[in-house]
């Protein structure tokens, strides 16, 4: 079974056991299930789930309202929005609350296993359907948008298994003027400040960084 401890919610019974049906065939570790949204959000404070995959229009509480909520009260708890609304606010709304997956009950089926794979290594997935219906650019193509062109060149340097020293050494930079580079990139990417966390970063986007 999957580690990552989920719960879920959704106000429409069917939906929901047909979500929760999906996730148990694909052995994840659901340790709740809620109906409206006040449900949801204390299932989130009294069980501190990993993940929680919610959907968006509920009673007593929406998802946004939960996702704000979790942001100062359970902000280990990675949020996944599950909806059937296509509308460009709601996905604007979600993506500025940095919320960490978004998909369509509709291509659930397809994107639940990619999208709960992504979200646990700390990475984020918005639909790409959706994004195609509403015109939008990818959730990478956006996290890109706020390196400038110094530090695009030294992560595709980084993806190439090039050192501190070897990067200085072709760019015609300091050493120190390298590290300060990669310690803005970590904070910019959102990334844990660990060894090599900017290294795996950048092998995992290498063709986004050409």
């Amino acid at each position: 079974m999957n580690k990552q401890t989920i719960i879920t919610a959704d106000d429409h019974p069917l939906l929901l056991k047909g979500l929760n049906d999906l996730l148990f065939e694909k052995n994840y570790n659901i340790i709740g299930s809620a109906h409206n949204g006040q449900e949801a959000y204390n299932l989130i404070i009294d069980k501190k789930p990993n993940i929680a995959i919610l959907d968006i229009q509920m009673p007593f509480m929406s998802g946004i309202e939960i996702a704000r909520k979790c942001r100062i009260h359970a902000p280990e708890t990675k949020v996944i929005f599950i909806t059937l609304y296509k509308e460009k606010e709601l996905y604007d709304q979600a993506q500025h609350l940095n919320i960490n997956g978004y998909i369509l009950k509709e291509f659930a089926l397809e994107e639940i296993e990619t999208c709960l794979e992504q979200v646990a290594k700390g990475e984020h997935y918005y639909s790409p359907k959706l994004q195609e219906l509403l015109g939008v650019t990818s959730g990478e193509d956006t996290i890109l948008d706020v390196l400038t062109p110094s530090e695009r060149k030294i992560l595709r340097l980084i993806a190439s298994d090039k050192t501190n020293k070897e990067i200085a050494s072709l760019l015609f930079i300091s050493y120190r003027t390298v590290e300060k580079h990669r310690s803005n990139m970590i904070v910019k990417l959102q990334l844990k400040p660990k060894t090599n966390s900017l290294l795996i970063w950048a092998k995992e986007h290498h063709q986004k960084l050409r």
